[in-house]
Order: C-alpha cells, then sequence, then structure tokens
C-alpha cells in the first residue's frame, strides 16, 4: 500500500480525523450513558464521512486513474502471477 498512496490525502485524513473525534464523543458519552452527546458524536462521525467526500469531490482526494493506466497496471499483475 505504501506505493500507491492509498489515503494520503487532505480529503482522506480530514474526513478521518474528524470521524475519529467523533467515534471518542460517542464513546465518551455511552460510558456516561448519555443518550444524547452519544447520538451527537454519531453525527459527528458520518460528518466525517461527508466533509472527506465533499474535499474529495474539490479536488482534495486522489486523482482518478487513466484507462491507460489501469490496463498497464493489470498487465504487470498478470506477468507477475504468470512468472
Amino acid at each position: 500500500m505504501a506505493g500507491s498512496s492509498h489515503g494520503h490525502t487532505p480529503a482522506a485524513w480530514t474526513g478521518v480525523i474528524i470521524s475519529f473525534i467523533g467515534f471518542c464523543i460517542a464513546g465518551l458519552f455511552m460510558v456516561a450513558a448519555n443518550t444524547l452527546g452519544f447520538w451527537a458524536g454519531v453525527v459527528v462521525a458520518i460528518l466525517g464521512g461527508v466533509v472527506g467526500l465533499a474535499m474529495k469531490m474539490a479536488g482534495l482526494g486522489m486523482p482518478k486513474e487513466s484507462e491507460e493506466m489501469a490496463a498497464a497496471r493489470a498487465r504487470a499483475s498478470q506477468a507477475q502471477i504468470t512468472a
């Protein structure tokens, strides 16, 4: 995975950080038996995904792979399997 830069974008980092904060909030309030706080944390976690997706659509995510690059990747993968 390290060679593909999977997830190393501002959109991915921002979405994951916001979602992580939401999970922490939800976990804290779940232990404290506070239903409203728990659901607020769940909303923050979902908001992280929405923010990450919005940033990706704004151009801060990974660029889409071209048809030519996908075909070259498939050929290289097939060559490794047969070798």
